[in-house]
C-alpha cells in the first residue's frame, strides 16, 4: 500500500481544533437508549456517534446486538442530532444492510481483522464506497495482519480509510483488559504517516477509571482521535458495563485531557533536546555493547551444556533471576511489567543462542 495523503483528507474535513472524538454505548440496546445517548452527547467534542448493532461474542450464549432494527434507531439519531452514525460491520450482509440505512461510518473490529477472508468480502462489498471505514488491530499482535487489511480495502477503491488501536489480547494478567503494545501502533504510524490513527481506550483498559490515562498517553504519540464507549447507565449496560463511562465522565475527560504540540521552534527547546538525545544515543550503545556481551556468555554457557549434555532450559535459575531483576527494576523506577517483558525477551534470545551452540555439529 503506498502512502496515499487522501486518507487522511477525510479527518481535515472536520476542521477540527481537537483530536476526532468517536463515542457512544458498547450495543444499541432500545431505541429510547440510544437517542437518549446521542443527544447527551450533541453538544460536546463528539463528532460520531458510536453503537454495536451486532455483537461478536467470544461464547455463545451471550447478548449479540439487537441486529438490523438498531440501524433504524441510528438513522433516527442522525437526523435529530446531525451526528454521523457508526457501527462495526463483519460480512457482505452487514455492509449491505449499513449502507442501506446510510451509516457514515464503518468499523472492521479486531476478531474479523484476524480473517483475511471475512477482510476481502467486506472489501468487496464496500468496493469504491465512500464511506468512512476503520480497520481495528487484530486480537493479536501482528502488524502484517494489521496493514493487510487496510491494504485490501485500500486496492478496493476505499480512500476514507484509518485504524483504531484497541490493544492486544495475552495470556499474561496485567492491568489492562487487552494490553497496549504501544510500539506496534507506533510502527504502523511511522510506516503510514497519513493514515488516521484512533486509540480505543475502553478496549485497551476494559475499566472506565483508566480510560483517561490511556486517552492522555494516546494523545501524548501524537494519536488522531479517540473512541470512546459512553452509556447513560453503564453499571446496567448489555455489554462490556465495567469499561463505558456516562456522557458527563466522557465531557470531564475532554476538559482534563491536555492536547500537546507536535514540536516548537523555540531555541531554548532545540538546544536542550539535542544534548538530551545525544545522551539517549550514549545510553542506547551501551546498552547493545552490554547485550552483545551477555550473548557471549550465553554462547559460552551452551558450549558447557553441551559438552556435559545438559538441558538449555533452567527454570529455577531462570525464576531466580526474573525475581532478583524485577525487585532491582522497582528501585530504579522501572515497572514491573517493563522488566518482565525486557528479560522475557533477552532470556529467548539467550536460549536461541544456545541453542545454536548445542545443535551445531
Amino acid at each position: 500500500m503506498e502512502n496515499k495523503k487522501e486518507m487522511r483528507t477525510w479527518l481535515d474535513e472536520f476542521n477540527l481544533t481537537h483530536p476526532l472524538v468517536i463515542a457512544g454505548p458498547c450495543s444499541a440496546e432500545t431505541e429510547e437508549q440510544v437517542l437518549k445517548i446521542a443527544h447527551e452527547l450533541k453538544n460536546s467534542d463528539v463528532s460520531i456517534y458510536r453503537a454495536g448493532i451486532w455483537k461478536p461474542r467470544t461464547r455463545p450464549g451471550g447478548f449479540e446486538g439487537v441486529g438490523a432494527i438498531g440501524l433504524k434507531w441510528l438513522q433516527k439519531a442522525k437526523a435529530e442530532t446531525g451526528l454521523l452514525m457508526a457501527t462495526e460491520v463483519a460480512n457482505a450482509a452487514h455492509v449491505k444492510l449499513a449502507l442501506e440505512h446510510d451509516i457514515d461510518v464503518l468499523w472492521i473490529g479486531a476478531r474479523t481483522t484476524v480473517n483475511p477472508f471475512a477482510v476481502q468480502e467486506i472489501a468487496d462489498a464496500l468496493q469504491n464506497t465512500d464511506k468512512i471505514v476503520l480497520v481495528k488491530n487484530p486480537v493479536n499482535p501482528d502488524l502484517a495482519l494489521w496493514i493487510g487489511g487496510v491494504e485490501r480495502l485500500y486496492n478496493a477503491g476505499i480512500k476514507k480509510l484509518g485504524v483504531i488501536h484497541r490493544g492486544f489480547s495475552t495470556y499474561e494478567k496485567t492491568k489492562y483488559r487487552n494490553i497496549p503494545e504501544w510500539q506496534i501502533a507506533i510502527e504502523l504510524q511511522s510506516r503510514f504517516p497519513d493514515l488516521p490513527l484512533i486509540c480505543d481506550p475502553s478496549h485497551i483498559t476494559g475499566r472506565r477509571d483508566m480510560i483517561q490515562e490511556v486517552s492522555q498517553q494516546a494523545l501524548d504519540l501524537n494519536y488522531d482521535g479517540l473512541i470512546i464507549e459512553t452509556h447513560i447507565d453503564p453499571d446496567n449496560a448489555w455489554s462490556d458495563a465495567a469499561q463505558q463511562v456516562t456522557p458527563t465522565s466522557l465531557k470531564q475527560i475532554f476538559n482534563d485531557l491536555r492536547i500537546r504540540k507536535i514540536t516548537t521552534e523555540e531555541d531554548d527547546y532545540n538546544t536542550e533536546m539535542i544534548k538530551l538525545r545525544a545522551n539517549i544515543d550514549i545510553a542506547d550503545a551501551k546498552l547493545l555493547e552490554l547485550l552483545g556481551n551477555r550473548m557471549k556468555v550465553a554462547e559460552q554457557i551452551g558450549a558447557l551444556k553441551k559438552s556435559k549434555n545438559v538441558a538449555v532450559l533452567q527454570n529455577k535459575r531462570w525464576n531466580e533471576i526474573l525475581g532478583k531483576m524485577v525487585l532491582d527494576g522497582e528501585e530504579k523506577g522501572l515497572s514491573e511489567e517493563f522488566i518482565l517483558r525486557l528479560f522475557k525477551a533477552i532470556h529467548q534470545e539467550s536460549i536461541s543462542h544456545q541453542e545454536k551452540i548445542m545443535n551445531a555439529i
